[in-house]
């Protein structure tokens, strides 16, 4: 109960953060997306049997794996581990905590490269959109966002883009392996049929 309480309290402070200081132009990586990261990332740990203490440390990671992009775009998890670095200890986070935590963001690194069962959750949950149903709203918000920043200029140099990203993604939990990975295939092939008509 006393973490649930302190959950709390910690969520509403970063989540308020994120929200009056995240650059507008970051359509995808925005409040909601972290929302999202933490909403599915707790689906993945109930069905992969995580005790309530990770669960608690995955959670608060989760919660800070964008928060980088508060002060930087490049380099956003070395900058998000900091931040969690420097508020959460006055919460109680030991340091032995801050480092299970931080191996989490950095996981979400692309490519993803998870070490333990925690950071392979994370790395699920941060890109469970590729095999979900609202997955083309949500491509759509990456794509804005990194035309804003000049990363892509037109649909097709996305698209291409997001199947060379499909190729190399997998996911890691047997959660979304079986529950994802069936729909994000049909999302690669109706992105390589759109390339094709080109």
């Amino acid at each position: 109960m006393i973490a649930d309480t302190l959950y709390k309290t910690i969520r509403s402070a970063i989540l308020d953060k994120l929200a009056a200081h995240l650059p507008k132009e970051l359509t995808y990586h925005s409040v909601h997306h972290t929302v999202d990261v933490e909403t599915q990332a707790e689906r993945i740990a109930l069905n992969e049997h995580i005790n309530e203490h990770e669960l608690f440390l995955l959670k608060l990671a989760c919660l800070y794996h964008d928060s980088g992009f508060l002060t930087t775009y490049r380099e956003h998890e070395i900058a998000g581990c900091k931040l969690a670095r420097e508020e959460l200890p006055s919460y109680g986070i030991k340091p032995g905590e801050l480092d299970i935590i931080c191996g989490m963001i950095m996981a979400t690194r692309i490519p993803q490269t998870p070490l333990n069962k925690l950071e392979e959750i994370i790395c699920d949950a941060d890109l469970d959109y590729l095999g979900r149903n609202d997955f083309i709203p949500i491509s759509k918000n990456l794509y804005l966002e990194l035309k804003a920043k000049g990363f892509v200029h037109s649909e097709n140099d996305w698209n291409i883009i997001q199947v060379n990203f499909f190729k190399q993604h997998t996911y890691f939990t047997g959660t979304d392996k079986k529950l994802r990975a069936h729909v994000k295939q049909q999302h690669l092939e109706m992105i390589e049929a759109l390339l094709e008509k080109k």
